[in-house]
């Protein structure tokens, strides 16, 4: 059964391809990228991996300076989004306002010399844990704003971000909230560095998509928030919908703890889940904004399920852009798959040169204009979690 649509008014972007969400769109559409060096950090690895990480200074956080890098991340893109919706703090009270992040560094990893010293058997001093603690990310944005509805953070890998919208777009449907603050935010740290640099799926060249000579990921850091509202809600504002929420699907196999199944059966659950719950087939897609990490794993069991499920699609990955967010990828790129429909075009995939025979096709590799008025976006993540949302200019295509 088809569920109602549920509005998108207002989106915001913080990566390291740009400061807002116009800003990183502008500047993928020119192609131009650059990873380098982690510098928040240093490590004792032979090579060194490149990452997208932010260097320009965030916006203060008000009374609250304590708050962590993640954060800090996710209220920079919620005042982006909430401006974008023409909600300040006096249109959101009387409003049953939700929020619900996806995180999964969630800023728990940067107390190293608090843990070294408990290691040791000292007696360190417990604000790190009180300042952590404060910095969940959900909570923290319910306090700066003053918001008193439902507060949940989603830890679900990859996903999260993805998830985190599929969760908030059931608290409208449902009549729990008027306005939901739904995204995810993450940043770079030492321990996921190291930890996926163990994995031996990081490149130490720009990461390619879907490329015969991918060879892994270049981690990032950002976050991506939408403003979903009720049909309710925006009349009584009078305002107009940017867009739509139009399905969801989540599911997940189990199948190994980092690897992909290799048919990709929760991933092609999960589209389908999406897909009938928007009410639309495969030739009504404009696009599909893939998870496309430049793994040599996962960029093959994805290309063979978009090959399956949407032959005529074009797709693309805005990883190559933005790194690997981890738990905000999703959400960034929901943000971003929304901004390719309202103007009409995707960016090129930047790193692809060369169809890998095992996948047999490739994303795009210009700015490529595209028709229709729905999208998808998908996330494949650790554990076997698989997750998508289908976005639309419109409540019915």
């Amino acid at each position: 059964m088809r569920r109602v649509a549920v509005a998108i008014s207002g989106s915001g972007c913080v990566c390291a391809a740009g400061m807002g969400l116009d800003a990183a769109f502008k500047a993928m559409l020119t192609g131009v990228r650059n990873p380098q060096p982690p510098q928040a950090f240093s490590t004792t690895h032979a090579d060194t991996y490149p990452v997208f990480e932010i260097c320009t200074p965030l916006p203060a956080p008000g009374t609250d300076a304590e708050l962590l890098r993640t954060t800090r991340l996710a209220l920079s893109a919620a005042m982006e989004a909430l401006a974008n919706a023409h909600l300040g703090r006096e249109q959101l009270r009387g409003l049953k306002v939700g929020v619900c992040i996806g995180t999964t560094v969630g800023s728990a990893m940067n107390n190293e010399e608090f843990y070294r010293d408990f290691r040791h058997g000292k007696a360190p001093n417990m604000s790190p844990i009180e300042r952590y603690l404060r910095s969940n990310p959900a909570a923290a944005l319910a306090r700066h704003y003053e918001l008193d509805g439902p507060c949940q953070v989603v830890v679900n890998a990859c996903s999260s971000g993805t998830d985190a919208i599929g969760l908030g777009a059931q608290w409208i449907r449902s009549g729990v909230c008027d306005v939901v603050l739904a995204g995810g935010a993450d940043e770079l740290c030492r321990t996921t560095y190291n930890g996926f640099s163990s994995l031996m799926i990081t490149d130490t060249k720009a990461c390619r998509p879907f490329d015969v000579s991918r060879r892994g990921l270049n981690l990032g850091e950002g976050a991506g928030l939408l403003v979903l509202e009720s049909a309710a809600s925006l009349k009584r504002r009078g305002q107009q919908a940017r867009g739509y929420v139009l399905g969801y699907g989540n599911a997940m196999d189990a199948h190994h703890l980092t690897a992909p199944h290799p048919q990709g059966r929760s991933l092609q659950v999960a589209l389908k889940y999406a897909m009938a719950e928007a009410g639309i087939g495969a030739q009504e897609l404009a696009f599909i904004n893939a998870h496309g990490t430049g793994t040599p794993d996962n960029d093959k069991v994805e290309a063979q399920v978009l090959a399956a499920l949407f032959p005529q699609v074009p797709f693309a990955s805005t990883k190559c852009y933005t790194g690997h967010t981890l738990g905000a990828a999703g959400a960034i790129e929901a943000a971003l798959t929304l901004q390719a429909l309202e103007q009409g075009q995707i960016p090129a995939s930047a790193g692809f040169t060369e169809i890998d025979p095992e996948l047999g096709r490739g994303p795009v590799t210009t700015v490529t204009p595209v028709r229709g008025r729905a999208a998808l976006s998908e996330s494949l993540a650790f554990g076997g979690n698989n997750a998508a949302v289908v976005l639309g200019l419109e409540e019915t295509v």
